[in-house]
């Protein structure tokens, strides 16, 4: 039984970790098995992520703003690179 609640600052990472597994920079936490690419369900992440900011604008810390705001600038971008076909420049 967990005895903390989830922060908004770890929930945000863990939709952040689910893109990333999606994009196939993360292993798989079941399998541990590095997947193949879900584009589609990055892009859903980070919509997820997008409608979150729109929806707490106002209602968050500084952190927390900032936290999610740099998450959606890395995820998006790496989209792009993923997209262009873009090598990454900095492994995780």
């Amino acid at each position: 039984m967990l005895t903390e609640g989830l922060s908004f600052t770890a929930f945000v990472v863990s939709l952040a970790s689910t893109a990333a597994i999606h994009f196939g920079d993360m292993p798989d936490p079941v399998s541990g098995e590095q997947g193949e690419p879900n584009l589609q369900g990055a892009a859903q992440m980070i919509e997820i992520l997008s409608l979150l900011e729109q929806k707490t604008k106002g209602n968050l810390t500084a952190e927390e703003r900032q936290v999610l705001e740099q998450v959606l600038y890395e995820l998006r971008l790496r989209f792009v690179q993923v997209t262009s076909g873009a090598k990454r420049i900095v492994e995780p």
